[in-house]
C-alpha cells in the first residue's frame, strides 16, 4: 500500500511523491525560544519525528530540517530574568540548550541541521532584495513590504480571497503599506519597547533597557530586523532546495505564516515551494489550546520526569497528528495503562523465549497469523496519512496475542515468539517506543532520588556543614546532573534521556 497524506494546500487525500523517489526534504516550522517547550511543542514534535521514521521505514533518505527563531520580541522580554542572559542572543542560546536538551529526552532523531535566524541574515537580505527587483515587495520608511496583489494565487492555502483577509502586522504599519494584507519583510530600527513591555515577565530587565540588547543588521534599506515569515522561507531553502517534498507545521500557522511563506517563495523563485503541506491540530487543555501565552502548560522537561519517555510517546501518539487531542488526568492515565500492557507483554515473550517451555517444532499457526495480521494493521495504518492511532491499536493486538499464547500453552512457539518481539521492537521503534532501554521510563525515580540527595543537602547548608553541601552537589554534577539555587530553593536538570 502507498503512503497517502492529507494536503492541507489541496485538501485532499493524495498518494506521496517525492521530487525524487529515493529521497524526502522535510522542513518543519521549529521554535520560537522565548519559554520553555511545552507538551503542545512535544505533540508536533513526537508526530514529525514519527513522519521521518516511518519514511525511512519506507526506505526514503530523510533530509529533515527543523529551525529555531532567535529574533522575536517576545525573546528580548525575557533579558535580565533569572538566569537566562543579558542580552537577546543570550537568553535565545539558554532556551536553544534547554529545548535541545527536552528533544533528546523525548528519544527524538536528529534533524539533519537545526538553523538560526541570526545566522541567516545576509540570505534573508538576499531573497528581499529579489522580490523588490521582481516588482513583489517594496520599500517604506526603511522597513520592506511583500505587496500581496501583485502575488495571483496569494490565500491558496488558506482558501481566503484577498478582500476578505484582515490587516497583517502592527496597528503602527498601516500607514506604510500600500495593502493592509500585505507583510513586513524587513522591519526598521530595532524592537518597539511597547511590545518588548507587552511580553516582559516578572524579574526581566525594564522594557527599554533590554530593547538596547536587540540586534539589528546593516541593510540596504536601512539599519533593522528580519520579518518573521521571510525567515523559514530561507532557513528552507538554504539547506533543502527550492522545492520541499514536505512542509509541516501547527494548524495555527497555515495563515498568515505558512501562506506568507508560499507567497514569498514562489515569487522569488517561480517554482513550487512545497508539494505537500500537513499540519498538526492544536492540543487542548481545558478547552483550550495549550499554549505559552495562555499560561496553560505543561512543560516537556515536567512531563518526562514524571511519566517517563515511553508513557509521554503513548500518550501523544495515541491520536493522530491531524485530529484534536485533550490532555487530562484520565488520557495520561489511559497512555500509562497501554504501555504497562505493551511492556508486559514484551518481557512475557522475553521471559517465554528463555524458558526450557520454548520448543523449535511447536508451531502454533493462529498465533502467528494473528502477529502477521497485526503488523499489516500497522503498516496499512500508517500509510494512511500516518495513523498513529490505529498503528498503536496494532500493536496493542500484538501483545495480547503474545499473552494469550504464553496462557493459553504449556509449551511455546518460539519461532511464532520471535516474530513478535521482533515486531514490537521494530514496530514499536516508529512510534519511537524502546523495549529495551533500560534507562525510559525511569526519569519520576530518577528524580525522586535527586530530590532526596538534594534535601539531604540543604540540611547539611542549614547546620552549617557547607564543605559536605558542596560535595553533594560535586557529585551530582559528576552524574551529569545539572543543579541551580534560586531564592525558592535548588533546581535541576536530568541527563538527557533520563
Amino acid at each position: 500500500m502507498t503512503l497517502h497524506v492529507t494536503n492541507t494546500l489541496t485538501g485532499e487525500r493524495e498518494p506521496f511523491e517525492p521530487q525524487d523517489p529515493e529521497n524526502v526534504l522535510l522542513y518543519y516550522c521549529g521554535l520560537t525560544v522565548s519559554d520553555p517547550p511545552h507538551l503542545g511543542h512535544a505533540r508536533s514534535w513526537v508526530h514529525v519525528d514519527v513522519m521521518h521514521r516511518w519514511l525511512e521505514y519506507l526506505g526514503y533518505d530523510v533530509r529533515h530540517v527543523e529551525n529555531f527563531t532567535d529574533i522575536n520580541e517576545k525573546i528580548v522580554a525575557r533579558v535580565g530574568e533569572d538566569d537566562l542572559g543579558e542580552s537577546e542572543p543570550e537568553v535565545a542560546e539558554s532556551y536553544i540548550e534547554h529545548t535541545l536538551a527536552d528533544m533528546r529526552s523525548l528519544n527524538l532523531l536528529r534533524a539533519e541541521v537545526y538553523p538560526r535566524v541570526s545566522e541567516h541574515v545576509p540570505e534573508i537580505i538576499d531573497l528581499v532584495e529579489t522580490l523588490v527587483e521582481k516588482g513583489y515587495a517594496y520599500e517604506s520608511n526603511g522597513s520592506v513590504y511583500f505587496d500581496v496583489t501583485a502575488f495571483d494565487d496569494y490565500g491558496k492555502l488558506s482558501n481566503q480571497e484577498l478582500e476578505e483577509i484582515e490587516s497583517q502586522g502592527d496597528p503602527d504599519e498601516r500607514s506604510e503599506k500600500r495593502h493592509p494584507a500585505d507583510f513586513a519583510l524587513w522591519k526598521a530600527g530595532g524592537v518597539d519597547a511597547d511590545a518588548v513591555a507587552e511580553h516582559r515577565h516578572e524579574g526581566a530587565a525594564p522594557a527599554e533597557e533590554a530593547c538596547e540588547t536587540s540586534q539589528t543588521w546593516e541593510s540596504p534599506w536601512g539599519e533593522g530586523r528580519p520579518g518573521w515569515h521571510i525567515e523559514c522561507s530561507v532557513m528552507s531553502m538554504t539547506h533543502l532546495d527550492e522545492t520541499l517534498d514536505l512542509h509541516v507545521g501547527g494548524r495555527d500557522l497555515v495563515f498568515p505564516h505558512h501562506e506568507n511563506e508560499i507567497a514569498q517563495s514562489e515569487a522569488a523563485t517561480d517554482r513550487q515551494f512545497a508539494k505537500y503541506w500537513l499540519h498538526c491540530e492544536l492540543f487542548q487543555m481545558d478547552d483550550e489550546k495549550m499554549s505559552s501565552s495562555l499560561g496553560n502548560f505543561v512543560t516537556v522537561e515536567d512531563a518526562v520526569d514524571q511519566w517517563g519517555t515511553n508513557v509521554l510517546r503513548t500518550f501523544l501518539t495515541a491520536g493522530s497528528y491531524n485530529s484534536k487531542q485533550l490532555y487530562s488526568d484520565e488520557t495520561i492515565a489511559e497512555a500509562e495503562e497501554r504501555w504497562e500492557r505493551l511492556e508486559r507483554a514484551y518481557e512475557t515473550a522475553v521471559d517465554a523465549l528463555d524458558s526450557p517451555d520454548a520448543r523449535t517444532k511447536v508451531e502454533d499457526e493462529a498465533f502467528r497469523a494473528a502477529v502477521d495480521d497485526a503488523r499489516e494493521a500497522f503498516v496499512e495504518a500508517m500509510n494512511d496519512d500516518f495513523n498513529t492511532r490505529e498503528a498503536q491499536s496494532a500493536l496493542l493486538e500484538i501483545a495480547s496475542e503474545i499473552n494469550a499464547h504464553v496462557d493459553d500453552t504449556d509449551e511455546y512457539d518460539y519461532r511464532g515468539l520471535r516474530e513478535a518481539v521482533d515486531a514490537l521492537e521494530e514496530l514499536g521503534d516508529v512510534l519511537g517506543l524502546s523495549f529495551t532501554d533500560e534507562t525510559t521510563g525511569s526519569a519520576e525515580l530518577a528524580g525522586d532520588v535527586v530530590d532526596l540527595v538534594l534535601e539531604v543537602r540543604e540540611q547539611e547548608r542549614d547546620a552549617g556543614n557547607y564543605e559536605r553541601a558542596d560535595e553533594l552537589r560535586d557529585e551530582l554534577e559528576a552524574l551529569g546532573i545539572e543543579v541551580q539555587d534560586t531564592d525558592e530553593g535548588p533546581t535541576y536538570r536530568l541527563p538527557s534521556g533520563e
